[in-house]
This record gives structure tokens, C-alpha cells and sequence, in this order.
């Protein structure tokens, strides 16, 4: 009997061993399961702006397409507010698990130098799974302005320094940074004009109560085709197939300038890395298929698809080059 008692614990100490082993495969399973099953809900994909926007329009048709390839609704949730941060701030808090997502823009490289105080950060509170778009602004002007191209705007704006009014669609938004942007490189001082909205700040410039403005193709090419304004140059280090005979600033007299609109998908960070790179599969077929590149084509920006670890890249040097943008301009919002 003198050997019994060890000979228990051995065998007690073994099925402890084995019992902890299961239950430990069994706390990671659900987990594995999840992500191997994914998606098997339907996924909430933020935007964080009105509906009916350029940013709103990208996400519906990426939508579309994207439940086809995954097989599972994709419910899209408009979340505007205090610069497309409260939309970002929600997504940023959420389960990172795949089923709530965000269409980021431009506007989030900015706001980061941009606002005083920000309740998440779009680099460490996100994981990046693609690209989506990319577009350039074109400079629109009234029609009598002194200038139609490149170098005559530049010629024009140094003598009269100040003298040249600028409007955009709002205080550091990304045609308020573009013109700060292209001052800068340019060595002139234009006079901004802030408004809420591009609308507004497009008629005036029709008027010419504001001598031009840098703004999405979108909004400006439908006036530019019927003659109420005319287009100076595009923004972007290549031409837009949408409107081919606009030359790029860099061409035409500002060498290395670019500032592009774009659009991208984020997730919460710690989302599995199995669920980004089945969503980012899924996003590559997506915006490589020829009906969504001709939706885009159209509405002035192209499709691109990117790794999730080039557009992480891509979003990094975007916050650099706006923060430096931003500090030059002064722009502050509290």
C-alpha cells in the first residue's frame, strides 16, 4: 500500500494534464472557428459621412459587389459628424472581429494635425485591409480669370500677393490643405475662403465673388463642361482618364506636386489577420472587375487595390505629408 499513493497522483496528475489541454483547445476554437467561418453574419461597414456623398457612393457600390464575393449582407451605416471622426471613433472601439468595418478618406490623414484633440488614432487604433479608390481635385476658376494654366496662376498670384481668392469646402478639408499644399510649393499667398460645403463654394466661384478653387471632380466637371468654369489642372501626378486633356499640376509648372482624394477600407485593430486577408481577396476581385473600374471612371476617381500592409504604408506617409501641410497652413480646429 506503500506505493499506492504515488501511483494516484501520477494518474491524477495526467488526466489534470489532459483535462487543461482540452480545455484549452476548447477556449481557442471558438476564436479559429470564427475567423476559418468568416463571415458568417452580416457585416456593418461605417461611413462616416452624409449619404449621397462621393464617399457614401464608393461604399455602396463596393458593398454590392463585396456581399457577392463573401456571401453575406453588407449593411451600410452613414455615422457623419465633427469631421468624419465620430463614425472613426466608433468603429475604432468596436469588436474587432470582421463584422464592423469603415471606408476611410483623406480627411483622416488629416484631422489627426489637424484637430486639438482626437478621441482614437487612425494608425494604432486601425488595421489596414485595402485601398479602395484613388482620384485627383481639379482647379476650377471663373472664367475671366487672368489665367488658364499652371504657370500663368503662379505668375498671377505673385503679383498680387494675397490678392487671389481661394474657396473651399471647409476649413481643412482636403481643398482647403491641396491649395495650402500648392501655395507652399509654388511660393505665392492666396486669400482662403472657407464654406460649408462645396455647392456654395462653387457658386461663388461661378460668380466670381472667389477666384478659384480646388475641388472634387466630381462637383466641378459637370460646370466645367457646360462652360460656367474652367479647369486649370488636375491634382493627381497622372492624368484622369475621366477628363484626359486636363494636364497635371507637375506637368504644367509645379514639379513633384500631388494631392489625391482617395478612399480605404479599415478594421478595428487586432481584427485576425485570416479575416483581413480574406477580405482583402475578396476587395482585389472587386475593384479589378470592369464594371465597378467604369462605375468609378466615371464619377471621376479610379479603383485600386492594394495589400494591407502597402496601404498601411500608403496612410502613414499620408498623416506625415498633411501634418507637415497642416502646420505650414496654421489650420486648427478645436
Amino acid at each position: 500500500m506503500a506505493h499506492t499513493a504515488p501511483l494516484i497522483s501520477r494518474r491524477s496528475a495526467t488526466r489534470l494534464a489532459l483535462a487543461a489541454a482540452a480545455l484549452s483547445a476548447f477556449a481557442a476554437a471558438p476564436a479559429a472557428f470564427a475567423s476559418g467561418d468568416y463571415p458568417n453574419k452580416p457585416i456593418r461597414l461605417v461611413v462616416p459621412y452624409p449619404p449621397g456623398g462621393p464617399t457614401d457612393i464608393v461604399a455602396r457600390v463596393v458593398a454590392q459587389k463585396l456581399q457577392e464575393q463573401l456571401g453575406q449582407s453588407i449593411i451600410v451605416d452613414n455615422k457623419p459628424g465633427a469631421g468624419a471622426n465620430l463614425g472613426a471613433e466608433q468603429v475604432a472601439r468596436s469588436t474587432p472581429d470582421g463584422y464592423t468595418l469603415m471606408v476611410a478618406t483623406t480627411a483622416h490623414a488629416i484631422n489627426p494635425s489637424l484637430f486639438s484633440k482626437l478621441n482614437y488614432s487612425i494608425t494604432k487604433d486601425f488595421t489596414p485591409i485595402s485601398q479602395l479608390t484613388s482620384g485627383p481635385l481639379v482647379i476650377v476658376a471663373t472664367p475671366t480669370l487672368q489665367a488658364s494654366n499652371v504657370k500663368e496662376l503662379i505668375a498671377l498670384a505673385k503679383s498680387r500677393p494675397g490678392g487671389l481668392n481661394y474657396a473651399s469646402s471647409g476649413n481643412g478639408q482636403s481643398t482647403h490643405l491641396s491649395a495650402e499644399l500648392f501655395s507652399a510649393m509654388a511660393g505665392v499667398k492666396m486669400n482662403h475662403v472657407p464654406y460649408k460645403g462645396s455647392a456654395p463654394a462653387l457658386t461663388d466661384v461661378m460668380s466670381g465673388q472667389a477666384d478659384l478653387m480646388f475641388d472634387t471632380m466630381l462637383s466641378s466637371m459637370p460646370f466645367v463642361k457646360g462652360g460656367k468654369l474652367k479647369a486649370i489642372a488636375v491634382t493627381s501626378s497622372e492624368r484622369s482618364p475621366s477628363a484626359p486633356d486636363i494636364p497635371t499640376i507637375a506637368e504644367a509648372g509645379l514639379p513633384g506636386y500631388e494631392a489625391i482624394a482617395w478612399n480605404g477600407m479599415l478594421a478595428p485593430a487586432g481584427t485576425p489577420k485570416e479575416v483581413i486577408d480574406r477580405l482583402n481577396a475578396a476587395l482585389r476581385t472587386v475593384l479589378q472587375s470592369p464594371d465597378v473600374k467604369q462605375r468609378f471612371d466615371g464619377q471621376g476617381f479610379a479603383a485600386k487595390w492594394d495589400t494591407p500592409s502597402a496601404f498601411g504604408s500608403f496612410l502613414n506617409a499620408e498623416v506625415e505629408k498633411w501634418g507637415k501641410v497642416v502646420k505650414t497652413s496654421g489650420a486648427k480646429v478645436d
